[in-house]
């Protein structure tokens, strides 16, 4: 039996009529940027993400590089963020030629360490990156008591709330990917982001059509071209009505998971008890994990090492001259996690499948 990481056709095959609809929507209107499909996506995240503004942009990296930018990020400035998570999160604070100022993460949640967060602080520091990695909500209520401005990178999180409030909705910006993976993917690239500051957001509507403001023609700031377009609106906004379902679903997989793999020497994810994840990921850490890994491909199981290099050690930021040994438990996460399949569409036969693979290396 066959169980992939991910399976895109099997969600694809419950909504196909639905998706068909929305497209020929488009389709028959010729308006693909910029119109009533994104507009109206906009307006449904932001109630999601119980925020006042949602703004629409190409990519997940996108939103996090207009937040910089809205935020006005130079060359020169500081900004902290997590030295374990997707390349993007750094990237795009170097991409500005600002330094980005790792910190190590706490080895339970994947999540940044707040102590850590908090002696990195300097003159310099302009912003932190918060990353609610896996689909957990980082500490954040605990950065936001400093005085720098913090951008969530929720891009794993839609969905998941800290406290009851929705992941997105604690930051200056909250940025969102809808890359096809992702609990809520589009069918090619997507992003968006979620403020309460209508300053901001008006500033990153700008920002995404490159600087144009209400004029036409008439450029006040610098910008780029990072528009949600509006096949894409059309497509998430049909997956946006079965989303608190697939993450139900992804919850009870979790649960099954957590049962049936007691007792077996593996680290199962801690859930800070202020959250509710979306299980985005269901990340397990073990010193055997490469062995595992091995054994659960030869049987047809798919899985994935998120991540295996923290971000200090990558080599385009060698100059910044990180040993290793700085980031302990982040160097620990990359030596032992892996990820086991966990969309919505599992049967209950593929899940008891991995399961019994598992079982079956350690005992």
């Amino acid at each position: 039996m066959q169980v992939p990481l991910i399976d895109l056709k099997a969600q694809y095959a419950t909504i196909r009529e639905e998706i068909a609809e929305a497209v020929g929507r488009v389709f028959a209107t010729q308006k693909f940027i910029l119109d009533e499909e994104g507009k109206t996506f906009e307006t449904e995240m932001a109630a999601l993400c119980g925020t006042r503004f949602a703004i629409g942009c190409a990519s997940g990296t996108d939103a996090l590089l207009l937040s910089l930018l809205a935020l006005g990020i130079q060359e020169g400035d500081e900004v902290i963020t997590t030295s374990y998570s997707f390349f993007s999160t750094a990237g795009m604070i170097a991409w500005l030629k600002a330094k980005p100022v790792f910190v190590d993460v706490n080895r339970e949640t994947f999540n940044l360490n707040v102590e850590d967060v908090m002696r990195c602080i300097t003159a310099k520091t302009k912003a932190i990156i918060a990353v609610h990695l896996f689909g957990q909500c980082c500490q954040i209520e605990e950065l936001k008591a400093s005085s720098i401005p913090v951008i969530e990178d929720a891009a794993q999180a839609i969905g998941s709330t800290r406290s009851g409030k929705p992941a997105g909705s604690f930051g200056i910006t909250g940025c969102f990917s809808f890359f096809p993976t992702k609990n809520l993917g589009g069918y090619g690239d997507g992003g968006l982001i979620t403020t309460n500051n209508e300053i901001l957001a008006d500033r990153l509507k700008m920002l995404r059509t490159h600087g144009q403001g209400v004029r036409q023609y008439l450029h006040p700031l610098l910008g780029t071209n990072s528009r949600l377009d509006e096949l894409q609106a059309a497509v998430l906004r049909i997956k946006l009505k079965h989303l608190a379902r697939w993450n139900r679903q992804r919850n009870e997989h979790a649960a099954f998971y957590r049962h049936e793999l007691s007792g077996i020497p593996l680290e199962l994810p801690v859930i800070d008890s202020q959250n509710v994840s979306n299980y985005h990921q269901f990340v397990i850490k073990t010193r055997d994990r490469d062995r595992l890994k091995t054994v659960l491909a030869e049987n047809g199981i798919g899985t994935a090492i998120y991540y295996p290099i923290p971000l200090p050690y990558q080599p385009c930021f060698a100059a910044l001259r990180h040993k290793q040994g700085a980031y302990p438990n982040a160097e620990s996460c990359a030596a032992t996690s892996l990820a086991l399949p966990i969309y919505p569409e599992l049967t209950q036969s593929q899940l008891e499948r991995v399961v019994s693979v598992i079982r079956g290396v350690y005992n």
